[in-house]
């Protein structure tokens, strides 16, 4: 029977938040490098003043013997073997070795320390992560599609913080953390992976897997765990279309029929593809946006400086030209400056 695991210990196994300072490797490895480093320069100070210590064999001193004098101080194990017994090498073992052999054992210590309470203090990033978090946007599956919606998240102005990217890989995983996101590694469909992402708190989900049917499962996963979160979910194959929508989604992409009409419109306007590939990035000098009319004198207006491009009401889509007067409730996709 499988012993049942700490619930410390598998939150921070499943949320990994991104580090800030130096990877934990890269901190080791110069440790270590210091540690040599004090070694090589106990060494060098026996080596040069080899006159004033004496080896038990009678024999000169060498550089071989000066590495294992240094080795065996610093480390305090000090088997006596070779001894200074000149004032000046001993004034140098007060004043150079012994600070060095101290030194050393700060960075032994410090190591062992950091790397024992790493898990603690990753544990307590988590918990205060997870009390703290809220209208956050979870980005399931860190693809090429979801890569492109973290990219357009970020460009819209979204801090790198509220972005909490889940996915199965390590690799994956790591290398969102890298770039400043929380990472959360797991199964997006499954609801323990979702809850400990906070999907309860979270503003929208943009799900974005490998498959289809890992889409409708996360989307389902979600839509049950949260019943009010906005799902933006993007499909491969036309007849799982409906599948998503029936799951929950709020918003259903079909990405091979998108990226197929930009092909169709390259081959007839080239011009017309660069400027909607403009309009969709929202770096560049113009945008579209989703937003609500504004009341002049009692009577809703499109908000200024922006171009009215379609009216969204009562679940329908109306032309600028065929919507006539804009009524309170009414939500307006328009184009404006980034």
């Amino acid at each position: 029977m499988t012993a049942p695991r700490n619930p410390t210990q598998a939150l921070v196994e499943t949320v990994h938040m991104p580090n800030r300072g130096r990877p934990p490797l890269q901190a080791v490895l110069r440790r270590i490098g210091m540690a040599v480093g004090l070694v090589v320069f106990v060494a060098l100070v026996v080596r040069i003043g080899r006159v004033g210590y004496v080896d038990v064999t009678g024999d000169p001193i060498s550089f071989l013997d000066a590495l294992y004098y240094a080795s065996v101080t610093v480390t305090t194990t000090g088997y006596g073997d070779i001894t200074a017994i000149s004032s000046g090498a001993r004034l140098a073992t007060v004043v150079l070795i012994t600070p060095a052999r101290i030194l050393f054992l700060i960075l032994v210590v410090g190591t062992t320390v950091e790397v024992l309470t790493e898990q603690s203090r990753q544990s307590l990033l988590t918990r205060r992560w997870r009390r703290q978090v809220h209208d956050h946007y979870l980005i399931c599956g860190f693809g090429a599609t979801g890569r492109s919606a973290v990219d357009d998240l970020v460009s819209r102005g979204v801090e790198p913080e509220q972005i909490v990217v889940v996915d199965i890989q390590a690799d994956v995983v790591a290398e969102a953390t890298a770039l400043g996101f929380v990472g959360v590694r797991g199964d997006a469909s499954q609801s323990a992976v979702l809850r400990q992402a906070r999907i309860d708190r979270a503003k929208a989900v943009v799900v974005a897997p490998n498959r289809d049917d890992t889409a409708v499962l996360i989307t389902l996963t979600a839509r049950e765990i949260n019943p009010t979160i906005h799902i933006v979910a993007g499909g491969r194959s036309q007849e799982n279309l409906h599948l998503l929508r029936q799951g929950g989604a709020d918003e259903v992409i079909d990405a091979t029929a998108a990226v197929g009409r930009m092909l169709g419109l390259g081959t007839f306007a080239p011009g017309a593809v660069r400027v909607f590939d403009d309009l969709l990035d929202a770096s560049t000098g113009m945008e579209l946006a989703e937003v609500g009319s504004q009341a002049g004198n009692g009577t809703p207006v499109t908000p200024p400086g922006t171009t009215l491009v379609m009216v969204l009401r009562n679940g329908s889509r109306l032309r600028a030209d065929e919507a006539g007067d804009l009524r309170p409730g009414d939500r307006l996709i328009v184009l404006r400056d980034s």
